[in-house]
């Protein structure tokens, strides 16, 4: 029976390094050649996802590319689209004064490319650096963006990130979906725009069952489809309150957690 295997990236799918280790590497690429599906899910742009779709061979075993928190799916072997959802360009404004106002910092995407719209902070530097993207600062960001974007990403202090997400979500909760992925890293999606709904989306073209679906993540942005799933699992390292929504807990991404996974569920 045809299984899925979905995927978070960072502190999920690599370790502490951001590396894929060699054990872990080996044992998802066994899973796809006895013809199981792994799908990577994250909340990296498209382009920050290619270095281990290239490593973990997607393209070769029919893999498939969930960026953006699912705002876009894309066939690994086709490089085609298959599904996105745009975040309204009308929204726009209000984030950047929000963010100008509290001293966040916000960025967007265009193609291999970070836009800032203020000088960057050490967590848009961390961003662009996980993604191995350049960042451009925009002075003008307003006028500048009048192309499709998936997703806004606004930046500030853990303690106040938690403070202003709660604070975005009574002001666009109706319009925008809005979740931190790290402490430090709010998302603004396009409404009901996550994981989970996704996969849902993917999972049909698959021919694979939600039930027969193990999704495995650390981070906020991860508990939608640890929900979904047939078998949600947390990393060892995950945020506590992802573990709560996990079905099964397995060792940290620095202990090849995800060898346990591959091996107990498939």
């Amino acid at each position: 029976m045809k299984k899925a295997l979905v995927l978070d990236i960072d502190g999920t799918l690599t370790n502490s390094k951001k590396e894929i280790t060699p054990a872990t590497g080996q044992a998802i690429q066994d899973l796809m050649k006895r013809g199981h599906k792994v799908i990577l899910a994250s909340g990296r742009p498209t382009p920050g996802m290619r270095k281990y779709e290239k490593e973990l061979e997607l393209e070769k075993y029919g893999g498939y590319l969930l960026s953006f928190n699912g705002a876009r799916i894309v066939e690994c072997d086709t490089g085609e689209i298959l599904y996105q959802r745009l975040l309204s360009l009308t929204l726009l404004p209000g984030l950047y004064r929000f963010a100008k106002n509290n001293g966040c910092g916000l960025v967007t995407y265009l193609g291999s490319e970070v836009i800032s719209a203020f000088p960057k902070d050490k967590y848009v530097e961390l961003e662009a650096a996980i993604n191995g993207l350049p960042v451009r600062e925009m002075e003008g960001f307003l006028e500048f963006v009048d192309f499709d974007i998936n997703k806004c990403l606004m930046t500030a202090e853990p303690e106040k990130a938690e403070k202003l997400e709660k604070e975005l979500q009574q002001q666009y909760g109706d319009r925008a979906s809005i979740y931190r992925s790290e402490p430090y890293f709010i998302e603004i999606m396009p409404e009901n725009v996550n994981k989970a709904a996704a996969l849902e989306k993917l999972l049909p073209v698959l021919g694979v069952t939600r039930e027969n679906t193990v999704c495995c993540g650390d981070g906020f942005n991860d508990i939608s489809m640890l929900r979904y799933a047939g078998v949600g699992v947390a990393m060892g390292n995950a945020q506590q309150r992802v573990k709560e929504a996990a079905d099964y807990v397995t060792a940290a991404n620095d202990e090849d957690g995800l060898i346990q996974v591959i091996e107990r569920f498939f």
